[in-house]
């Protein structure tokens, strides 16, 4: 079970940042195994150890950690009968002695470090395993007086090669001018002669080596070859005594095993709390108090890697609420809100000391998961909606009064009207188990629902409306605006799609300007007049719908009856056209063949609706006597009956006066066209108007 969504809030980022401060491979290993811990206990230990770590850090000491280089491999043969070179010796023998500097140290500081000092106290330093290997061996090289034999090999290869050094001298002096240098050199472990290739037969030996030019021989004079035998049994001798030295000293080291892993653990352990104590340095982390009720609150908080941009994040939850629904405008800073309070408790529930300011306090849950982030997969088939509610499901198995969870956009990506109700649903779950929950939305009803419900509060992102930037700062207690409008319009949008946008926005409207009161459509899109019935195949049907029935599947629908303004256009053209003052003041008001019969008056510009196809089109030319007229949908112009056409929006609300719908329906060639023609006679250039391809 996944208890700590530990990726999602970057905690493994904070690892590798914590690792540039570690200097051993033992204290690279715990860091690689650090992970939050749940018990209350061993989090405030951790903390503590911390924290006087980086009292220790911040007064200057320099902690003598003992180096492990060469250490590990020493260990790792351990038990194997391999047999330890005089480095592999040394490098223990140096451990030894740093393990001693490091206890007295630890033991100097007292109370100062009294919580970390306890693990110097279990050190080994092994004296006597020490001096045993400094009388053995110095710098590397194994002592004449390691053992008796030993300096007496010794003493005997020196005899031997004083007397070859001798006798090599005398046939050197015999041979001077034939010789290319005037030195001794060393050919397979045999002391020879360099002479002229030309004259090597005049010395009275055997070649051993010849240099690369093939100028030089290396003679090997004959008085001295018995020298070099017997020189060479004497090193192999010695070899033997060395070996048996050696052998010795690794069964001491073998003998003190449990010891130096001991030590080794130590040591790591030491350089993991002092990794922990210099990132907190680096941060600015602090020591912070864990709560006993499972309310955190946390003053001056920051992401550590935005620590020069961020604006420092206060807020409180798990008292009188225990799940907060954040609001605000995109890239307001919510979802940083959600990573920097899910990473920061991630990091006090491993011990790490974090940047917020004193005063804060954190509760320790026993599984934090959070689903940010889209978690679309197209091998898997998954939407951000799918990712979303596939990992929320799994979290609702998990979840308990001691779970965090934080969810980023809830019930995006979907249908608003559902998403609403499943996040209301959710949320209410969690609620039920006990969980504490923050979630960010952009939906009016969450808003509403919080405010309402509860253990539920609001919390909203700061805005300045009037440089539309976002603060980056929260304030629990009241929802948030998205400003999509406002930011939508100093991006450049349109200004006839800001103004019906806010048109919308306002019809939208509660009384009490909550924004959730429902999007009222009787008042944005115009009902339809009559419906064309289909039968069960799909086909339209000869017998329309009655307005009672429309009514009826309106309402259904969420729909209700056309707006004022198009309501009133309506009439008026059914007057211009004979209707009267007898016709009925609500299209909605006639019924069956009447409904129909009215004729429909369609403008240049206006934008209708070609109920055959679905889609919104462009009057390009009205009705002509047989009811045809030219629509541009989607760049095409096409035929259509004006039986099949319902008004959508009036040609003067859509463009400004005196707008050139020529832009609209025409090319840019035959406007460049139209333009030069406009000024001079061109002898061939014409304008062709194709008709329309398509009859509906």
């Amino acid at each position: 079970m996944e208890r700590f969504s530990l990726s999602t809030l970057e905690y493994e980022s904070i690892k590798q940042e914590l690792l540039r401060y570690a200097v051993s491979y033992a204290g690279r290993k715990r860091i690689e195994e650090l992970a939050p811990m749940m018990e209350k206990r061993a989090v405030e230990r951790a903390m503590a150890e911390t924290a006087e770590a980086l009292d220790l850090y911040g007064k200057g000491a320099s902690v003598p950690l003992p180096s492990l280089e060469g250490i590990e491999q020493v260990v790792s043969l351990l038990g194997t009968g391999y047999l330890f070179t005089e480095q592999d010796l040394t490098a223990v023998q140096m451990f030894l002695h740093s393990c001693g500097q490091l206890k007295k140290y630890m033991a100097a500081k007292g109370e100062l470090a009294w919580r970390i000092g306890v693990y110097a106290a279990d050190l080994q330093d092994l004296p006597a395993l020490q001096q045993e290997i400094l009388r053995c061996i110095r710098h590397g090289v194994i002592m004449d007086d390691a053992s008796r034999e030993l300096e007496k090999v010794r003493k005997k290869i020196s005899i031997v090669k004083e007397r070859i050094q001798k006798r090599i001298q005398a046939v050197m002096a015999r041979h001077a001018s034939i010789l290319q240098e005037n030195i001794v050199s060393v050919r397979g472990g045999r002391y020879v002669i360099p002479v002229k290739k030309d004259y090597y037969k005049q010395v009275n030996g055997r070649m051993l080596d010849q240099s690369t030019s093939g100028q030089t021989a290396f003679i090997e004079p004959q008085e001295v070859a018995a020298l070099q035998g017997e020189l060479e049994l004497l090193q192999g001798e010695e070899a033997r005594e060395e070996a048996k030295i050696l052998g010795y000293l690794a069964g001491l080291v073998e003998r003190e095993a449990a010891d130096l892993i001991r030590n080794i653990e130590i040591t790591g352990l030491y350089d993991f709390i002092f990794a922990k104590a210099k990132y907190a340095a680096a941060i600015g982390g602090i020591e912070v108090q864990l709560s006993e009720t499972g309310e955190t609150v946390i003053c001056g908080a920051k992401h550590p890697k935005l620590l020069q941009s961020m604006v420092p994040l206060d807020m409180a939850i798990g008292r009188e609420y225990r799940t907060l629904i954040i609001t605000g405008p995109n890239t307001g800073g919510k979802t940083v809100v959600l990573k920097t309070f899910g990473l920061l408790t991630l990091m006090v529930q491993s011990g790490l000391l974090v940047p917020v300011s004193p005063g804060s306090r954190f509760a320790v849950y026993q599984g934090i998961r959070a689903v940010i982030g889209d978690g679309q997969n197209l091998e898997q088939s998954l939407s951000t909606f799918s990712a979303q509610i596939g990992a929320l499901v799994q979290i609702l198995k998990e979840a308990g009064p001691a779970t965090l969870v934080l969810v980023d956009e809830l019930a995006a990506g979907t249908d608003p009207g559902e998403g609403i109700a499943l996040s209301i649903a959710i949320l209410e779950e969690f609620a039920r188990k006990g969980s504490t929950v923050m979630v960010t939305t952009h939906f009016n009803e969450l808003k509403t629902f919080a405010s309402r419900a509860e253990g539920f509060e609001n919390a909203r992102m700061e805005f300045d409306a009037e440089t539309l930037r976002p603060l980056y700062r929260l304030t629990i207690g009241q929802s948030g605006r998205s400003y999509a409008i406002e930011i939508a319009r100093k991006l450049g949008m349109s200004g006839g799609i800001i103004e019906r946008s806010q048109h919308i926005v306002s019809r939208q409207q509660s009384p009490d300007g909550s924004g959730s009161g429902g999007l009222r459509w009787d008042e944005i899109v115009p009902a339809k007049p009559a419906a064309e019935a289909r039968d069960g195949r799909g086909k339209a049907s000869s017998v329309p719908w009655s307005s009672r029935e429309t009514g009826q599947r309106e309402k259904e629908a969420g729909v209700t009856a056309q707006p004022e303004a198009l309501r009133a256009g309506l009439n008026g053209q059914r007057k211009e056209d004979g209707g009267g003052a007898g016709q009925p003041a609500d299209a909605g008001a006639l019924t069956g063949e009447a409904a129909l019969s009215l004729p429909r008056k369609f403008e240049v510009g206006d934008a209708v609706l070609v109920t055959s196809i679905g889609k919104i089109g462009i009057v390009v030319e009205p009705p002509d006597l047989r009811g045809m007229a030219l629509v541009q949908v989607q760049k095409q112009k096409i035929k259509v009956n004006h039986k099949r056409l319902k008004p959508y929006l009036k040609s003067e609300s859509l463009y400004p006066e005196d707008y050139d719908l020529d832009i609209v329906f025409d090319s840019k060639e035959n406007r460049k066209k139209r333009k030069l023609m406009s000024k001079r006679h061109v002898e061939g250039l014409m304008i062709i108007k194709k008709p329309g391809e398509d009859v509906l």
